[in-house]
């Protein structure tokens, strides 16, 4: 019994005992673990003060620091300059207004530290110790030095929301807001690392950014940090204060319960074991394990045969049909018929995969949230050797809409399609609906 799935911590259904939890248990403990850190956050910061020389007579303002009862938002790590510590401080005056405001307040709680050869990340930690250190707001905005564990054991159970703005593409992970969520806590963070594939709108929300457009540094910096400040004030703290006809923030409890039930068992590091076992680790010693020196040689031999004919392996020409497109659009629900013929150079059926990929069309024309399905081949080849290959399309999603056709080479002992590195793609001259965008 103490191996069934009830009892692993990263399977789904032990955590969905979590659904029936009250909304009231969740927030009291809510609101336990908020007033634990602000007993942490004034201990630290008197311990901080008077290692910086502070007499007792002059600390008495600490008593006031933080208020259990005001959103909490949190930002611990350290210090590289990507991480964009000082985003927040952009605009001093509209924080200060956001921490000060007369209904909707926020407080923040900033820990980290910067590498010691990193002079960048120790000025960005100046920067925002001289803010913090304002009498106006030194009683809403906290930096810790010296991040370690002991302190993040009060940190992440007792934020209410996990910021992270590092600068798109360069955060690899962000394991910060993985841990946040595991106690809990909404996340609030540029699509990155690991909220770019798992951001859903129950979790948290997600910082619009500016990468992919001309602008510069600064300009963007401007544009993502004014962003901020907008999704913190006009939606964050009002949902946090939003209270129902018991007085509890239910639609923010709702957050909180299914960032534990839906988000919480893909973050462990056991849910990222066990695939990997499952899709890397298994099949690569079944294969292994298949692999005789034969077997070897004929997959070497084939390999070579496939490099030597990719050069003249292309997708000729692209085509679709529907009776609901007109006029370059088309209608949620429909099916569209794709019809794809492929020059294989010499190469057999059997010898590649012909894929469609469609999805979400973003600003910059690329296809996001990509979904993959099998295209099959319909016949033998015509007198220029091309092959015909077919398959339905579903358009299930509102939207710009895109898909583009690929080819890749397929082999039952191949640990993937990328496996070689080759791929063929249409280009620009190659039929109607190659790579179509539908508004």
């Amino acid at each position: 019994a103490d191996g069934g799935p009830e009892r692993q911590p990263g399977t789904p259904r032990r955590w969905d005992a979590v659904g029936g939890i009250g909304d009231r248990e969740i927030w009291e403990l809510r609101r336990e673990l908020r007033g634990q850190l602000v007993t942490e956050v004034r201990r630290r910061l008197y311990a901080s003060w008077r290692r910086r020389g502070a007499g007792t007579a002059e600390l008495g303002w600490i008593d006031d620091v933080l208020d259990p009862e005001i959103l909490t938002i949190g930002f611990a790590r350290r210090v590289p300059s990507y991480k964009r510590l000082t985003l927040m401080l952009r605009d001093r005056d509209r924080l200060r207004e956001l921490l000060l405001h007369p209904t909707h307040p926020i407080q923040i709680v900033v820990a980290g530290k910067a590498h010691p050869a990193d002079d960048g990340g120790k000025r960005l930690v100046q920067e925002l110790v001289r803010f913090a250190d304002d009498p106006r707001v030194r009683h809403r905005i906290v930096f810790l030095p010296d991040y370690g564990m002991g302190m993040a054991q009060k940190l992440y159970p007792g934020c209410d929301v996990w910021l992270n703005n590092p600068l798109r593409p360069l955060e690899a992970c962000g394991t910060s807001g993985m841990k946040a969520a595991l106690n809990g806590c909404l996340n609030l963070s540029v699509r990155d690392g690991w909220w770019d594939e798992w951001f859903d709108p129950d979790f948290g929300w997600e910082i619009p950014t500016a990468d992919g457009s001309a602008v510069d540094e600064d300009r963007r910096d401007e544009l993502e940090s004014n962003a901020l400040y907008a999704l913190i004030e006009d939606r964050v703290a009002p949902r946090f204060y939003d209270r129902g006809a018991e007085g509890l923030p239910d639609r923010w409890i709702e957050m909180v319960r299914s960032t534990l039930v839906n988000l919480g068992p893909k973050v462990l590091a056991g849910r990222m074991v066990r695939e990997y076992v499952e899709r890397l680790y298994a099949p690569a010693a079944l294969s292994r394990r298949a692999l005789g020196p034969a077997v070897a040689r004929d997959l070497a031999e084939w390999k070579a045969r496939i490099r030597a004919a990719w050069p003249d392996v292309s997708v000729d020409h692209v085509e679709s049909v529907t009776d609901t497109v007109a006029g370059g659009s088309a209608e949620l629900g429909a099916t569209l018929s794709l019809r794809v013929r492929i020059a294989l150079g010499g190469l057999a059926p059997d010898d590649v995969e012909v894929q469609v990929v469609a999805g979400r069309v973003d600003s910059a024309d690329a296809i996001a949230d990509a979904q993959v399905f099998p295209l099959k081949p319909a016949g033998g080849h015509d007198l220029e050797d091309r092959w015909l290959y077919e398959g339905p399309l579903a358009l299930d999603r509102t939207g710009p809409y895109g898909y583009t056709v690929r080819v890749l080479p397929s082999h039952e002992l191949l640990a993937s399609g990328a496996e070689l590195g080759l791929v063929a793609v249409p280009d620009e001259a190659t039929g109607e609906g190659a790579g179509v965008l539908m508004r």
